[in-house]
């Protein structure tokens, strides 16, 4: 009797093993859309070896004397169409205006290596992009951890920055836990966002891509194809775009590019960061900080820009959440516009 039911139980539990192994290690296909050829698209080939997909809209008129460059959120995130149009008509008013694919993302290469997904190399990919644009002091709109990257780069370039633009932006890294805590003013009427990141997360994670990302973060092991993890990066960004708006019938389609090793490894790189707010004490930068009366990042991590920068201009865009741009198209761009006139 006793033999037998250990026989059973080693059944059971072989069983089990095969069935976990099958979950774990098969590929995993997700119905969603793929990226179309772009034909705005061109190229730098950097130092780093990062092959950086970007597009330039080229000022009209009379050109201003810097130029614009867009930092997307993510990490991970690619310049999608809607950031394109969105900022058209910057360039009608004299700027050129550049967007980049961050390494590892829309059609910018992928790493072999995926430990070097760091913060501190986006940051000196932008460094060198700065540069071979040729331009003496440049202007930047960085969105949620676009603002993060402006944040790296401004303080150890301030003399090449001569204006900044946040919008929605994440909290400046290494991050600082009692800011979570901090209320915003009553005044300022803000909402919290009907849909939040973790339902998204809760919703489509599965047990291999937990497998998948617990190996990446903690032995820089790559399991599987960037095909397949940036298929469901897509998958969980159809979700997540529900946590960016105010009216979730709003939600951008979702759209393909983005980088899930370079979102999760950079993340992973954050507590290696050189704390930037000590170059930054006494920073002159004019910046503009713009955000949603839905975002969904806390109030402390906004106010903590408004102390390092002093020289700021701040502005709640009503009806909008983490993603102004999407509900909120006019006042975005009126804001940016009479801040860079101003």
């Amino acid at each position: 009797m006793i033999k037998n039911l250990i026989k059973i139980l080693g059944i059971l539990l072989l069983t089990g093993f095969v069935i976990l192994a099958f979950i774990i290690f098969l590929p995993k296909n997700y119905n969603v859309p793929q990226l179309q050829k772009r034909k705005s698209t061109k190229y730098w080939s950097l130092k780093s070896g990062s092959e950086i997909a970007y597009t330039l809209i080229e000022a009209k008129g009379e050109k201003k004397p810097f130029p614009i460059i867009f930092l997307q959120g993510g990490p991970g995130g690619p310049i999608y169409d809607r950031n394109i149009e969105a900022l058209k008509p910057l360039a009608d008013s004299g700027f050129d205006v550049y967007l980049y694919d961050q390494v590892g993302c829309g059609f910018s290469n992928r790493l072999e290596n995926i430990e070097e997904y760091t913060a501190e190399r986006h940051k000196n990919d932008l460094e060198e992009i700065v540069g071979l644009i040729g331009s003496e002091k440049v202007i930047l709109i960085g969105q949620s951890w676009g603002a993060i990257l402006a944040v790296l780069f401004a303080a150890d370039n301030q003399e090449k920055v001569q204006k900044i633009i946040f919008t929605s932006p994440g909290p400046i890294q290494p991050g600082t836990r009692n800011l979570v805590e901090k209320k915003a003013p009553d005044s300022l009427e803000l909402i919290q966002p009907e849909y939040s990141n973790s339902q998204a997360n809760r919703k489509v994670q599965n047990q291999r891509m937990k497998f998948v990302s617990f190996l990446a973060r903690n032995f820089g092991i790559k399991l599987t194809s960037d095909k397949e993890v940036d298929n469901f990066q897509t998958y969980l960004n159809s979700y997540l775009s529900k946590s960016t708006v105010c009216d979730t019938a709003f939600s951008p389609a979702p759209e393909a590019g983005g980088g899930y090793f370079s979102q999760i490894m950079t993340v992973n790189s954050f507590n290696e960061i050189s704390d930037p707010r000590p170059k930054l004490l006494n920073t002159k930068i004019p910046v503009l900080v713009m955000k949603g009366q839905c975002d969904n990042q806390k109030w402390g991590f906004i106010n903590e820009y408004l102390e390092i920068f002093p020289n700021h201009k701040f502005t709640i865009v009503s009806g909008a959440g983490h993603s102004i741009s999407v509900e909120q198209p006019r006042l975005y761009l009126y804001s940016i516009q009479k801040f860079l006139s101003d």
